[in-house]
């Protein structure tokens, strides 16, 4: 692959998705704004956004200021916004995308995920027992094909599905999801969730790329000593080779980070690669999901009773 035709991933709906996504969880109020303008500036087309985020309105504000003066074009950028657990019931669904883009102050969305196959009360907020609710995935399925067949989605798709969970919603699918985003890293590779990808046409979306390290999830994947070695021989940072190993495994990235230099760096990844036979030494490293998902278990209340259950036995 030459460094043009790494900037995208084309999507088995044709669109081409920007291989770099700036992420905004945990980007606080006030910050945000400036880092996706800084991110816009740097070159990075791609904002990885979500309702449940809650700074979709400064994130909206932001991108009318780069539309209004001519930094970039709508048709330029990639914004992606998640459907939270509390708008699962299908008449619920096009209400939340709507909320989404009136305070993204956009007239469509390039994807829009499920957030979580987990389901919560209306209106609630949060993750506590009584506010867990059954599944309906397949009418929630449904209903987001309305949102692809109005327009309003130009791609639908996941996260933080297991292997088993895509394959099992690709039988009832009519339109098959265009992408599952996931935490992938050296540390948490989805080598089984990257191979269904693959063979069945969705494209695998990568979160917390650098273990979220300024995050509640504390990973500490870029004091990895085989990441360290590899970029020393390579001049380069290790948050740069973790990144450019998900690019060259043919998955999108999406860093997140508030500092402008930080966020130049994470962006730094196509005039040069990862070796062979340092890429191969990689897939020996010692795997470990960080974010294990403990918030939806509950004996009584959700659907899975454990964590072997939320991720079909990939933890």
């Amino acid at each position: 692959m030459d460094g043009d035709s790494e900037l995208y991933f084309e999507l088995n709906t044709g669109a081409k998705m920007p291989s770099v996504g700036l992420g905004t969880w945990k980007a606080p109020p006030g910050v945000v704004g400036g880092a996706v303008i800084a991110a816009v500036k740097a070159g990075y087309r791609h904002i990885d956004c979500a309702r449940v985020y809650d700074n979709e309105k400064e994130i909206g504000a932001a991108l009318k200021e780069l539309f209004s003066t001519g930094v970039v074009r709508r048709n330029e950028i990639w914004v992606t916004s998640k459907l939270w657990c509390s708008d699962h019931a299908p008449e619920d669904v096009s209400r939340a995308l709507s909320k989404s883009l009136e305070d993204l102050q956009l007239d469509y969305i390039d994807l829009y995920l499920i957030h979580w196959p987990f389901r919560t009360k209306p209106g609630s907020r949060g993750w506590d027992p009584d506010v867990m609710a059954p599944l309906c995935l397949s009418e929630t399925w449904t209903a987001m094909e309305g949102l692809y067949a109005s327009g309003q989605a130009r791609a639908i798709g996941l996260s933080n599905f297991s292997t088993k969970k895509l394959q099992d919603l690709l039988i009832y699918a009519k339109v098959p999801p265009a992408v599952v985003q996931v935490e992938c890293h050296p540390v948490w590779q989805q080598t089984a969730l990257h191979n269904l990808c693959k063979s069945t046409g969705v494209h695998l979306s990568a979160y917390s790329p650098l273990g979220s390290p300024g995050s509640w999830i504390k990973g500490e994947i870029l004091k990895e000593p085989l990441l360290l070695e590899i970029a020393e021989k390579l001049n380069k940072s290790p948050a740069q080779v973790a990144l450019r190993w998900g690019i060259q495994s043919g998955h999108s990235v999406l860093p997140k980070s508030v500092h402008e230099s930080r966020i130049k760096e994470n962006f730094s990844l196509f005039d040069w690669f990862i070796p062979q036979e340092l890429f191969s030494k990689i897939s020996a490293i010692t795997q470990q999901r960080l974010l294990r998902g403990d918030f939806a278990v509950h004996k009584s209340c959700s659907p899975y009773k454990n964590l072997e259950e939320l991720w079909d036995g990939e933890i």
